[in-house]
């Protein structure tokens, strides 16, 4: 039996009660909810929602009136143009302007009423459900989204009772696309309000005994293993909106079991009334657990069900009625991390960001991901070490972020414990995370045997103990050993580089540079400032518990000489007084944006002694950048917009004891001061001359190797630099 829709299009009697058009999924102004729904037609909610319908999920009967109902109102009204220009005169970071445009356009909304094929045809769809008792949700088509939620900005109304009350529901769905809180986060995130459309999904009321929300995945710790359930009695608006306490579960779900359990006052209800709208009931519910745990597992698989099939974690918004769970909507989370493709699930993974390490924060360039994924695998790989990643790549990117998988060392407690230590002095938080992390009882896969080092293994452990050995012994030599192999192989490497003349010839360059650092950089280097790291912490040791002691050795570290770093800000600085110097140069530099003058230095526009100190420092120091472990980025040479920004900020230190080479000498004197001091101190304590003794030997070895853990990380973006300037003259010749 078929029968014309007061639309003009057909539907067929089916099972499903709810409406169902034979138009494109685009024209239509009427979707069944368990039908084909694309986001431009159902928006984020209603997309989810139909998915997960036809999955089988329990999912309340209902329909979606599509983004074509809403986009006919406003033409039919004549409203866009009017809408557009309240909101885009609000600015994002103004509340009370976007307050102000907001019940603006609201009004507007309010005013006018749906054309009747519309209301005709929202009236079909509500008689074919049966007219129930309806929860009205809006569902705009930037909502739900995997990159991006509207979570709680738009409205939703619960237990709609009747065709007057849909209708206003609708329309007060429409408008709250224009709440200052959606107007606010679309032009933080850059989404043009022309292209905004929200379409509303109405269902069937689900008159829940308990209801609540669950997120597949911890979104505290992003443990994925985690699921959490906040569940409360009646319908879930309350808990949603935060105005109840709700019990809260923690569940393993590989374990299948409930790891916590805190059950929550629950004062209030949110009923549904007989003539429509819901009523807020107080009631003392501290002592009812809303949740058995058997219902709490079976919610949990539900939800991991949910995730599988939309491929990622999801929250999730339930309801519990007559013994079953329905699900009212599901979005991905997204404030936890992505994991990366093809992450082996074999238990806790560990992996460590390399820019947090690095110190870079912001997403690594196509370029730098491809150099780090395929370079730097094979160059350790080169190298026979006694583990591996266990058939996972050592390095993996999430997040357009690259991440190094320590998972197999971790699972050795002895490995372990070492990565620990060093990652608490080189990143502390990261160290800290760590700890966290396998702080839980068997959150390790079991740990396989380390396999026997290679003989060129061996090779670089004999000569990382035999440059620890000349260290340890004549520290100052030490050091001008290092620093002299280091310049060799820059050196070197720019000749070789130089002789490349095909691009073939200077992508291998590449993995030269990071087969470099362990086979040569990193035995010649780890020992050296390895043991002056070390020497710290004898210090630490022989200061005792003399009075302030931790401290006084911290102040030790001041002034610290022989790092690269501080070298290269000592130079920038002779360049601003360079600037200071010559005639007009400091007021051009006062009264010109950074990024002018970084064309005028690169036209070699700049006054003649100011240029030719930048290109000085430009010759020893370009190949640096922001970002600069990522080969993508450009560096100082190509763009020295940061310099001449540093350089502006240089000039305005008028105070000269604020002037980096008197601060820097200023902390090295404070350094011997405490020194001294710790030595005056522990002379007077047993054993005191001898811990004396070795005190100041111990802070000569520091003062001499300590610097130069900056030296690897310089010396290989030295090469890198090379490497890129070749690749953009590569890029020059094609």
């Amino acid at each position: 039996m078929r029968r014309t829709t007061a639309l003009g299009g057909e539907r067929a009697g089916r099972a499903h009660p709810g409406p169902r058009t034979v138009w494109g999924p685009m024209t239509a102004l009427i979707l069944a909810l368990d039908g084909e729904v694309s986001l431009e037609a159902g928006g984020g909610k209603g997309v989810n929602l139909a998915r997960l319908a036809r999955a089988g999920f329990s999912v309340p009967q209902g329909f979606i009136l599509t983004t074509r109902a809403y986009r006919g109102f406003v033409a039919d009204n004549e409203l866009e143009e009017r809408i557009l220009r309240l909101a885009d005169g609000a600015r994002g970071e103004d509340q009370s302007a976007l307050e102000a445009a907001s019940a603006s356009i609201r009004a507007l909304f309010e005013e006018k009423q749906p054309s009747s094929e519309l209301a005709d045809a929202v009236c079909d769809a509500y008689a074919a459900l049966g007219r129930p008792p309806v929860a009205v949700r809006s569902s705009a088509t930037t909502e739900d989204l995997p990159g991006l939620s509207f979570a709680g900005q738009h409205d939703t109304l619960l237990n709609v009772v009747g065709e007057s009350a849909l209708s206003r529901a609708v329309v007060q769905c429409w408008s709250s696309l224009w709440t200052a809180r959606a107007l606010a986060y679309r032009a933080r995130n850059a989404v043009p309000h022309r292209n905004a459309a929200l379409a509303v999904v109405v269902q069937q009321l689900i008159a829940s005994e308990v209801s609540g929300v669950l997120f597949t995945a911890n979104p505290l710790t992003g443990k994925r293993a985690e699921t959490v359930i906040d569940a409360s009695l009646g319908l879930g608006e309350a808990l949603v909106s935060g105005r109840v306490e709700p019990d809260h579960f923690r569940v393993e779900l590989p374990a299948g079991r409930v790891l916590e359990r805190r059950i929550g006052a629950k004062a209030v209800a949110l009923r549904p009334r007989r003539e429509g709208g819901t009523v807020e009931v107080h009631e003392d519910a501290s002592e009812r657990v809303a949740l058995t745990d058997a219902e709490v597992l079976e919610l949990a698989r539900l939800g991991a069900r949910a995730a599988e099939l939309f491929g990622c974690p999801q929250d999730v918004e339930w309801a519990r009625a007559g013994g079953r769970f329905h699900l009212l909507q599901s979005r991905a989370i997204t404030t936890i991390f992505p994991l990366p493709d093809g992450l082996l699930r074999d238990g806790l993974r560990v992996l460590v960001s390399f820019g947090a390490l690095q110190g870079v924060l912001d997403p690594i360039t196509p370029l730098g991901q491809d150099v780090f994924r395929c370079v730097l695998p094979r160059a350790l790989a080169s190298l026979g070490a006694p583990f591996s990643a266990g058939g996972q790549p050592i390095v993996v990117i999430a997040g357009e972020r690259v991440f190094l998988d320590i998972s197999t060392v971790a699972r050795h407690a002895r490995l372990r414990e070492r990565i620990h230590a060093v990652l608490r002095t080189i990143e502390p938080t990261t160290g800290e995370a760590l700890a966290d992390a396998l702080s839980e009882p068997g959150p390790l896969a079991a740990a396989g045997r380390l396999r026997w080092p290679s003989p060129g293994f061996l090779w670089l452990l004999c000569r990382a103990l035999g440059n620890l050995t000349f260290d340890l012994c004549w520290p100052d030599r030490g050091r001008a050993r290092i620093q002299r192999r280091l310049a060799a192989s820059i050196k070197a490497f720019e000749q070789r580089c130089a002789a490349s003349v095909t691009l073939g010839e200077r992508v291998a360059l590449l993995e030269e540079v990071f087969a470099w650092l362990p086979r040569t950089g990193l035995p010649l280097l780890v020992p050296g400032f390895g043991s002056g790291l070390a020497s710290l912490r004898w210090l630490q040791l022989l200061a005792g518990s003399a009075p302030e002691s931790q401290a006084r050795v911290l102040e030790m570290t001041r002034g610290l000489p022989h790092n690269v770093t501080t070298e290269m800000d000592l130079a920038l600085w002779n360049v601003a007084r360079v600037v200071h110097g010559a005639p007009g140069a400091a007021e051009l530099f006062r009264t010109t944006e950074a990024s002018a003058l970084a064309r005028r230095c690169l036209a070699q526009e700049l006054p003649a002694s100011v240029q030719a100190a930048i290109e000085a420092f430009l010759a020893k120091y370009g190949m640096r950048g922001v970002g600069e472990i990522d080969l993508g980025r450009p560096r100082w040479r190509e763009d020295p917009t940061a310099l001449m920004q540093v350089l502006q900020s240089y000039l305005q230190i008028e105070n000269g004891a604020q002037a980096p080479e008197v601060v820097f000498r200023r902390g090295a004197g404070a350094a011997r001061r405490a020194l001294d001091s710790l030595v005056a101190d522990i002379r007077h304590e047993r054993f005191g001359w001898l811990r004396a003794v070795a005190m100041k030997a111990a802070a000569r070895h520091m003062w001499a190797l300590a610097g130069l853990r900056e030296s690897p990380k310089f010396t290989a973006i030295a090469m890198l630099g090379t490497v890129r300037a070749a690749l953009l003259a590569s890029g020059r010749q094609l």
